[in-house]
């Protein structure tokens, strides 16, 4: 069994930083691969970014390549996103997951609580 509860998240303006975390307990949680989602109102639950269990390996989504950063220690059971040059259109409810090293969200078994992140023009 694996927990995850996210922090970061709130207000920022169009081209600032935020930085999403994520905190995973439980024994395996250094197993799995994590993944970082998104869901805008009205919107289906879309891939932001992934990282394999061991970190060597991430994958990022075109609409947030080259702006944000997947990275994970698990010495902390730890999942951060760190997430620049924000725009409207990154506002959302998102979203750590760990499961399958994959884009899909049905690939992932265990979900953290969702933080709002609204980027204001």
């Amino acid at each position: 069994q694996v927990q995850l509860v996210q922090s970061g998240g709130g207000l920022v303006q169009a081209g600032g930083s935020l930085r999403l975390s994520c905190a995973g307990s439980g024994r395996t949680f250094r197993t799995y691969a994590m993944g970082w989602f998104r869901q805008a109102p009205g919107k289906e639950r879309e891939f932001v970014a992934s990282i394999n269990w061991s970190g060597s390996s991430t994958y990022y989504a075109d609409s947030v390549k080259g702006r944000s950063t997947i990275s994970r220690g698990n010495a902390k059971n730890m999942v951060y996103l760190q997430m620049n040059s924000l725009k409207p259109e990154d506002t959302a409810v998102y979203y750590c997951a760990a499961g399958s090293d994959s884009v899909s969200p049905a690939e992932y078994v265990y979900w953290g609580q969702g933080t709002q992140v609204t980027v204001s023009s």
